[in-house]
């Protein structure tokens, strides 16, 4: 396996920010990322796994250590003894976008609104993908993954990865432990899809019943919209995405909010595992301090299009990524008192 040196990572994210990769491999096989790993564990370099680069900032000076790029690919269908389940294995380095939309034309629910996510299916669990009310937590049926500690491949049945918002077992207590190889998700072949979220519901008014691939592409548009697809020549979507979670907070803290603000902030469930909790909007609260779409900080941005998107005009650095990022929640913390967490991953800092 090829081990190249000094790999540009900006190019290799959506933000297209950040410096060199001193080490860099791209591994197609099981076997070949244990080489990977092997190779960097006997340097004794720091490991990087990188997917698709849609949730990463990278600092501007790269990364002293080795990054490996799966290059994992194939799915695989299986059927149950219950004919309406189907289970999708499919390998980390798929294209996510491109997964969902062969489980919609394929008749098979579970995933549709969360098309048009940039990205690869290993990072899905990761981070436990979600949008327009669906997570991945809630279809994912196993993981595998290969334990850097123990340098062995172990599975993961869905109630051992600890999922949560955005959270699951490998981007908090087992953070840098394991790399996903391929994730299992179990869907509903002939199921109805999701009309949770307004967003997704004002497409379809009425009595409409829309099918999957509907509601799929219905996703694309609104996210479109919102500089939230991948879309060539659109300065909007330089982006890692979301920028910041949604805060995950109690009642008496949300009364208090809106007595600062003097308007009701929105607010949605915040799921099982935060039944008294309720999550509101990190936009809302961002407008609300004086960041509104458009605002700009040398060539780093807020989005024309989503509030809650950085972007980069055009030649920004990570350092300016991270500038805006600090004013956003400096005062947001001086008004709300609430602290707003990064989502996307940072490396090199």
């Amino acid at each position: 396996m090829r081990i190249e040196e000094n790999r540009e990572l900006g190019p290799l994210t959506t933000l297209g920010v950040g410096g060199p990769a001193r080490w860099f491999a791209e591994p197609e096989t099981e076997d070949e990322v244990l080489e990977a790993v092997k190779w960097a564990t006997a340097g004794g370099v720091p490991l990087f796994v990188l997917g698709g680069g849609s949730n990463l900032l990278v600092a501007d000076a790269g990364f002293n250590g080795v990054v490996i790029k799966l290059g994992l690919k194939g799915v695989h269908v299986a059927i149950a003894r219950a004919d309406w389940e189907r289970y999708y294995t499919a390998a980390a380095g798929e294209d996510w976008d491109t997964f969902v939309q062969r489980t919609v034309e394929e008749n098979s629910a579970g995933l549709e609104c969360l098309a048009g996510i940039p990205g690869t299916v290993g990072g899905t669990p990761v981070q436990n993908v979600g949008a327009y009310g669906q997570e991945v937590a809630s279809t994912i049926y196993e993981v595998r993954a290969l334990d850097l500690e123990r340098n062995e491949i172990a599975d993961f049945r869905a109630d051992e990865c600890a999922f949560a918002y955005r959270r699951s077992r490998f981007n908090t207590a087992d953070r840098g432990r394991f790399v996903i190889l391929s994730v299992v998700y179990r869907l509903t072949r002939g199921g109805s899809p999701i009309l949770k979220y307004a967003d997704v519901q004002r497409e379809f008014p009425g009595e409409s019943k829309p099918s999957l691939t509907e509601v799929a592409e219905a996703v694309r548009r609104i996210r479109r919209s919102k500089g939230m697809l991948l879309v060539e020549g659109d300065a909007d979507c330089r982006s890692a995405g979301s920028f910041f979670k949604n805060p995950v907070i109690a009642e008496e803290k949300a009364a208090e909010i809106a007595r600062i603000a003097g308007a009701e902030p929105p607010r949605f469930p915040a799921g099982p595992e935060f039944p008294a909790m309720m999550k509101i909007s990190a936009a809302w609260l961002m407008e609300r301090s004086g960041f509104c779409r458009g605002f700009r900080l040398g060539r780093a941005a807020i989005s024309s299009k989503h509030t809650l998107a950085l972007v980069n005009l055009g030649g920004a650095t990570a350092a300016e990524i991270l500038a805006l990022a600090h004013a956003i929640r400096t005062a947001v913390s001086a008004k709300f008192s609430i602290d707003l967490e990064i989502e996307p991953v940072l490396i090199g800092f």
